[in-house]
């Protein structure tokens, strides 16, 4: 059963998260830079995704060339994506071959993505006045 195999890594990973129906799960730990990333059994997919930022109206072709040259050398799992007008983080497991470890490097990888694109993502953000 998805649930209880996706459940019993996201426990035995000791993560905060929530289960939200569905086959589908948040996860809220900040301690291991996992905020918002939404975890969802789609037979035959576990698919792993996290809002990064809004597209900005300014600078957009400069901002995705940048996430495909992250996606080439720096993204070890996954891939950044645009879907409509928001930048998301996103992996795909198939189910009836993941095992904790490929299930734990995807996160660990989605954690690292998120902490070390930050300061490099945050300079096309809008500038607050």
């Amino acid at each position: 059963m998805a649930e209880t195999k996706i459940e019993r890594y996201l426990i035995d990973l000791m993560l905060t998260y929530r289960d939200l129906g569905d086959n589908m799960w948040i996860i809220e730990d900040e301690q291991h830079s996992l905020n918002g990333v939404v975890v969802v059994y789609a037979h035959p997919l576990v698919i792993i995704r996290v809002l990064v930022m809004h597209a900005p109206e300014e600078n957009k072709l400069e901002l995705f060339t940048k996430l495909l040259e992250l996606n080439a050398s720096d993204v070890v799992h996954g891939a950044y994506a645009l879907e409509n007008n928001d930048i998301i983080l996103i992996d795909t497991l198939e189910y009836e071959t993941m095992d904790f470890e490929e299930f734990r490097a995807s996160l660990e990888a989605m954690s690292l993505a998120l902490t070390e694109h930050y300061s490099i993502l945050s300079e096309y953000l809008p500038k607050t006045k």
